[in-house]
């Protein structure tokens, strides 16, 4: 695997929260642990990622399949649809909540899905760590927290650094997925997407609705404020 320059994750795009599991959550984890979350040598913060952190994704999932990824996978229910869609893909899902892993892994457990794989990790840090180079089929980014206050802007996910990470990383026919329900952040992915050289939209504008994505709770909650929903679909250029 060639060695990448390390996305820098000072201002992290996520809050500390509590990592206490709830019953059903100890159990989930203590059951699927060892089998489905994939460990990863550290960096300074616990959710951050070595330079020297290798995957052998082969070895992991047991066979060669086209590679997708999740960055900010919650408690699972889009990596869990998105697997049952495709059961000839290995998936990899990032999420640095260790109780929202545990909920993921016992919904995928409830729905006999085995071809995803857990990192507790920053997706975005792990990206030029653990990836070849045009190795990944699709990346999905549903619903970042859209950091309202401008001060925070700097802690959004979706970054021109960020974009050319995902540039290097999407395979030639790849495609880079996102969505949010928030107006303000949704123009600036489209700009600083847009202004990546190494993507191109795959849309005049937004995208059509994902259509393998499913309805979270989250969105719902969005449609019920009467927010609108934008999605963008980007490959490799």
């Amino acid at each position: 695997m060639p060695v990448a320059e390390r996305i820098h994750r000072d201002v992290v795009s996520y809050s500390r929260r509590s990592a206490r599991m709830n019953a059903a959550q100890q159990r989930a984890w203590d059951l699927h642990h060892d089998d489905w979350v994939v460990p990863l040598d550290a960096g300074e913060r616990a959710t951050s990622v070595a330079p020297s952190a290798r995957v052998d994704w082969a070895g992991v999932f047991g066979r060669e399949a086209p590679l997708m990824v999740e960055i900010g996978s919650g408690t699972g229910h889009a990596i869990t649809g998105l697997a049952l869609a495709h059961p000839d893909a290995n998936l990899v899902a990032f999420e640095v909540f260790t109780p929202a892993v545990a909920s993921t892994l016992g919904r995928l457990a409830r729905h006999g899905v085995t071809n995803v794989r857990m990192v507790v990790a920053d997706g975005a840090q792990a990206l030029p760590v653990v990836f070849d180079e045009a190795g990944i089929t699709e990346l999905w980014t549903f619903f970042p927290d859209p950091w309202h206050k401008a001060r925070h802007h700097k802690r959004r996910l979706v970054s021109p650094e960020l974009a050319g990470l995902v540039a290097s990383r999407l395979a030639e026919d790849g495609t880079w997925r996102l969505a949010t329900d928030w107006d303000d952040y949704a123009e600036a992915m489209l700009a600083t997407l847009e202004a990546e050289p190494g993507l191109v939209n795959r849309h005049d504008g937004w995208a059509p609705r994902f259509e393998l994505r499913p309805l979270t709770k989250y969105e719902q909650r969005g449609l019920d404020a009467g927010r609108t929903i934008h999605d963008l679909a980007f490959g490799r250029r």
